[in-house]
């Protein structure tokens, strides 16, 4: 059948528009080296920051490395978490599950050197990928060099990202996991970002760092099914323990992750979730799966691959919904729309 050549325009342009569409879903259009050209120092500006706020306080390292996962999980990796609420719009950032979120100035004061270096060209969404990716490196390092170092990435970040224009505390709310959340639950919401098994035992491993509030994971304690009654898949002498620094109803006191480890980026974590001392519950639904059974018995204390496996899954869920090319915009003020 031989097509009229006056439908050829109209295929052309069905075509683009189908490519465009697969390249949102995929993530294709994001380079390791996107800025190389158009603002050369970019990677380096931000490193230079996050050193900088590191130096000074090294558990500013989990806040940013979270600030990332919660930016992916809700309408990709787009930026949006970062924008402020208006009289109209409740933002994610002010969605119950992001009041614990921290480490906004960073990202402020990465966006700022860069503007004032190459103003309008690295976006929002790509900063909060740069900064997550060296916040962890400078953690790694503690590990594998006995000391902070500004040299070495744990993993290249592919940048190319453009910034969305909405953010809905109600869309945070629906989309971000849930510390209660058991491994079915966990597998589907990995699986919505294109994330498997594998992903969700690596990802897990960032709770290797940072802390957490009593009454993220209180209910375990003491209230569990609504019956007064403990999560009998938490260790009881752990959780013995847990009870005596957290009390019914505390909103204020803070714990460590992994004890007396909260600001290294190790595999301790594994170690925890095996002998069932994981804060969250959906931490021990990890040895729920055999898939990522296997893979925290596998690292418990080794290192061994979980470094370059965690490099990839970071990638992996960078492509998250992202929005590249003329899509979105380049904002000036990463807390407000241009």
């Amino acid at each position: 059948m031989r097509l009229s050549m006056s439908l050829l325009p109209q295929l052309a342009l069905a075509l683009f528009l189908l490519l465009l569409t697969s390249a949102h879903v995929h993530g294709y259009g994001l380079e390791v080296g996107y800025y190389k050209r158009s603002c050369p120092a970019a990677e380096a500006i931000v490193r230079e920051t996050v050193f900088g706020y590191f130096s000074q306080d090294p558990t500013v390292t989990a806040p940013l490395l979270r600030l990332h996962f919660h930016d992916c999980f809700v309408r990709g990796c787009d930026g949006s978490v970062l924008i402020n609420s208006t009289k109209g719009n409740k933002a994610e950032k002010d969605a119950k599950p992001n009041h614990s979120l921290d480490g906004f100035f960073v990202i402020d004061a990465a966006k700022a050197a860069l503007e004032k270096k190459c103003p309008g060209v690295v976006s929002c969404a790509d900063v909060v990928a740069l900064v997550a990716r060296d916040a962890v490196s400078l953690a790694t390092a503690v590990v594998r060099n006995g000391g902070w170092t500004k040299d070495g990435n744990l993993y290249e970040v592919e940048t190319g990202r453009r910034d969305g224009r909405v953010s809905h505390a109600a869309e945070a709310v629906d989309n971000l996991p849930s510390p209660f959340f058991g491994i079915f639950q966990l597998k589907t919401s990995f699986a919505s970002k294109g994330l498997d098994m594998k992903d969700l035992a690596v990802l897990s491993g960032a709770h290797a760092i940072g802390n957490s509030h009593c009454n993220s994971f209180a209910r375990r304690l003491y209230n569990f099914t609504g019956k007064g009654d403990m999560d009998p898949s938490l260790d009881p002498a752990y959780a013995a323990k847990l009870k005596q620094q957290c009390k019914p109803g505390d909103l204020t006191t803070i714990l460590e992750m992994v004890p007396g480890s909260s600001t290294t980026f190790d595999t301790t974590y594994y170690q925890l979730v095996a002998e069932r001392r994981g804060l969250f519950h959906s931490d021990e639904a990890l040895l729920r799966n055999k898939e990522t059974r296997d893979y925290v018995y596998s690292h418990i204390n080794s290192e061994t691959s979980f470094f370059k496996d965690f490099g990839v899954s970071m990638v992996r869920m960078g492509r998250a919904g992202v929005l590249t090319g003329y899509q979105g915009e380049i904002r000036k003020n990463c807390a407000l729309v241009n």
